[in-house]
């Protein structure tokens, strides 16, 4: 009762339990920065292979373990063989190991119970018809290290498409146009961030603006800045951290009424 104001930054199911904790004892405010499932946008237009290494450091920063991760990778059919090829390539290359070694990419997981929680997904995806094309299994047969995994012909309505793996799995599945893009990206319940990879102007405009997201990053991924806000719509969560709205978050507006003895306006 005698805390005035919360912030977590976590898991959606556990934002939810401090929301309601928050409303029973003295209705603090609160600010969450949760889950996400956010999308990666790939045009027609792009550059294949810029998009592929962005896609690929999109979603597998920090082991995959990261609430922004751009772990649903949208890619226009006219470019899908390809970018499908060259991400299975990149994928394969990624550097598994001590986190402290030179040239290491990609360290363990955070846990044991992660590490099982992520094989699960990969054999969900393996199971629902998705095509793996690169990992899914462990590396070695100690520690917490998977393999970079890539799936390919993947379905909205598959597991590995839908819910937050928090590990490094990617994705990848076909559209063919905008208004279908933006459709299946925003038919989610997080709304973390989202990337678009393309060359035109237009595209960008229509897509930043049309996907339900905190945060849309136009040909970059996980740009940050001090004075930028950052913050989910939807299920990721509430409120706004970085720059001056993060302010507001710990700000009360009041309004002070008083009489005024002979003012000099009447």
């Amino acid at each position: 009762m005698g805390v005035d104001k919360l912030a977590f930054t976590g898991s959606t199911g556990t934002g939810q339990i401090v929301l309601e904790l928050a409303a029973r004892s003295n209705l603090k405010p609160v600010t969450l920065e949760l889950g996400g499932k956010s999308p990666f946008i790939v045009m027609d237009d792009a550059d294949v292979d810029q998009a592929v290494d962005l896609a690929h450091h999109a979603v597998f920063f920090n082991q995959g373990q990261c609430c922004c991760a751009g772990s649903r990778t949208f890619v226009h059919e006219r470019v899908y063989d390809e970018f499908v090829e060259k991400s299975r390539a990149r994928a394969v290359k990624r550097v598994v190991g001590d986190p402290f070694r030179n040239g290491v990419e990609q360290g363990p997981q955070i846990d044991g119970d992660q590490f099982d929680k992520i094989l699960r997904y990969v054999r969900s995806g393996v199971d629902s018809g998705a095509t793996l094309v690169a990992g899914g299994d462990r590396v070695g047969n100690r520690g917490f290290y998977i393999q970079p995994t890539v799936f390919a012909d993947a379905k909205d309505d598959m597991k590995i498409a839908k819910d937050e793996i928090f590990g490094p799995v990617q994705t990848i599945l076909k559209f063919s146009g905008v208004e279908e893009v933006v459709r299946r990206a925003n038919a989610t319940h997080y709304g973390l961030a989202a990337g678009v990879f393309t060359r035109s102007l237009d595209a960008a405009n229509t897509l930043s603006r049309a996907l339900r997201a905190g945060t849309v990053w136009v040909n970059c991924y996980d740009v940050f800045d001090a004075t930028i806000p950052f913050g989910g719509y939807k299920m990721s969560g509430v409120g706004r951290e970085k720059g001056i709205y993060a302010l507001r978050n710990y700000l009360q507006t009041k309004a002070v009424v008083t009489p005024l003895k002979n003012p000099a306006w009447l």
